[in-house]
């Protein structure tokens, strides 16, 4: 089961996620899923995910809600979407590659 830590998202002037954490029991690196229901793919990407899931923490974003408007303007036709640390990451499908050596990259 995925680890879920409470955090609150907004955007900063320039656009980029801003991450503040409420509550957190590890220092790993936040991985968010920008996700909607239903969404077949995301579900696929969760399972492509589960590997690698002990190198961060799962923060899911569902767009469909009011209070995510933003995203849902953003993503739309675009989910899944990933950022990593409140960066973008990659879109539509998981790239493990690209995965693996940002999370390497995080963890220094």
């Amino acid at each position: 089961m995925w680890q879920r830590v409470q955090k609150l998202l907004r955007l900063n002037a320039c656009g980029h996620v801003c991450v503040r954490h409420v509550k957190s029991k590890t220092h790993l690196p936040v991985l968010t899923l920008f996700t909607k229901h239903p969404c077949p793919l995301c579900d696929e990407a969760k399972e492509i995910l589960e590997p690698y899931k002990h190198r961060f923490e799962l923060q899911e974003v569902d767009i469909s809600l009011p209070e995510n408007s933003v995203w849902m303007d953003r993503y739309r036709f675009d989910i899944p979407v990933f950022h990593l640390n409140g960066q973008f990451l990659m879109m539509h499908r998981v790239n493990t590659t690209l995965l693996d050596r940002a999370l390497k990259k995080a963890s220094v």
